[in-house]
């Protein structure tokens, strides 16, 4: 599964940094921040006793609005950071995480938006001798996001500039291993920029009906797997597959609607159903109910470039095991290897309870 990370991790990198053969220009920032840990679980009470702090170093490509999709989001940039997180709690440790991400800039490019998705190495997680208080992270990798939103100001000396405002980092390994109740680190941050170039192109304006786009009705299929645990700890990692196709409509050239059905096969679910019907617990489970399930979703599809945000929210029409809930939420990230193929990171949750991380591959016609 690591493996499969950091791959799509390369892939996102490699094209990204390989789109232009002109000249190329390039920033740095390094940001101190300051914060604490937020309390979705109740579960987590006893994790939340500090301020976790740290320091992130972000390398960025600058865009200028050469091509449509630079355009279409204001000439964003795009990089890479990695942090360091110091948790404040010995239970918790430490983190280190690598991101792929991007800036969105707003009001004359003094508002920055950085949204970034990676991987991050957890220095102590649980272990059920050594610590067993730490049920926030069940495994030394997990899946890693964070968002800022600054005031930006850049060349204020020279190449010098500055930005500070808040942002918020996520971690969890979307229960491919339990305990899996995951952070939310809400901080404060500060930081000086440095351009590696003297002087930058003019930014190109967008132009008039450039958002427009609409395509035909598109469908497609799409397969998901990985591997995932239920919350009994210990009770094993087992594999899953869905098995999904949908019907979408793209409505401009950055949004697309999605309308989707798919098959959910979990062994860790039928696992679970065994462990509830042969532990005592008198809740009604046989052992007998079936762990197939049936959803139907509605998305939305937000493309930058090759890449897409999704978001995606589901019901299951069958659902004859009661298991955290009937609704489910999926969000994660796209990538199109070509204008028909495209892999897809995403994580599936109930509410704030993740379920999965899922690696997809599709083919849209």
């Amino acid at each position: 599964m690591i493996k499969r990370i950091c791959l799509t991790l390369f892939i996102i990198c490699y094209s990204t940094y390989s789109q232009e053969e002109s000249k190329s220009y390039y920033t740095l920032d390094v940001n101190n921040f300051y914060g604490t840990i937020l309390k979705h679980n109740p579960d987590i009470s006893h994790l939340i006793t500090g301020h976790p702090s740290g320091v992130f170093l972000s390398f960025q490509k600058k865009t200028f609005g050469e091509e449509e999709w630079q355009r279409l989001y204001n000439a964003p940039d795009y990089g890479v950071s990695l942090m360091y997180q110091d948790m404040d709690n010995p239970a918790l440790g430490e983190h280190i995480g690598l991101y792929v991400h991007y800036n969105f800039y707003f009001l004359k490019r003094y508002l920055l938006l950085r949204l970034g998705q990676g991987i991050a190495y957890s220095t102590n997680p649980y272990d059920e001798d050594r610590n067993f208080r730490n049920i926030a992270h069940g495994t030394h990798l997990t899946s890693a996001t964070y968002a800022l939103l600054n005031f930006k100001k850049e060349n204020i000396f020279k190449r010098l500039g500055l930005q500070a405002g808040l942002g918020v980092v996520h971690y969890s390994n979307g229960n491919s291993k339990a305990p899996n109740k995951s952070t939310n680190t809400l901080f404060l941050n500060a930081g000086v920029t440095y351009g590696l170039d003297s002087e930058t192109p003019q930014y190109i304006e967008k132009e008039k009906g450039l958002s427009k786009g609409a395509e035909p009705f598109g469908y497609g299929f799409i397969f998901r797997s990985g591997v995932n645990e239920s919350d009994v700890v210990g009770s094993g990692r087992f594999p899953f597959y869905t098995i999904g196709g949908f019907i979408d409509k793209r409505l401009n050239k950055k949004s697309a609607i999605q309308l989707g059905t798919e098959l959910f096969l979990s062994k860790a679910l039928k696992r679970f159903i065994d462990f509830r019907a042969s532990g005592g617990f008198n809740d009604g489970t046989t052992g007998d109910e079936d762990s197939k399930r049936v959803g139907v979703y509605m998305g939305h599809e937000l493309r930058v470039n090759r890449i897409s945000v999704l978001t995606q929210f589901g019901y299951y029409v069958y659902y004859p095991y009661d298991f955290e809930g009937q609704t489910y939420l999926r969000a994660g990230l796209q990538y199109y290897f070509t204008k028909n193929i495209f892999g897809a990171f995403t994580v599936r949750s109930h509410a704030a309870k993740a379920e999965a991380m899922e690696f997809s591959i599709g083919y849209r016609l």
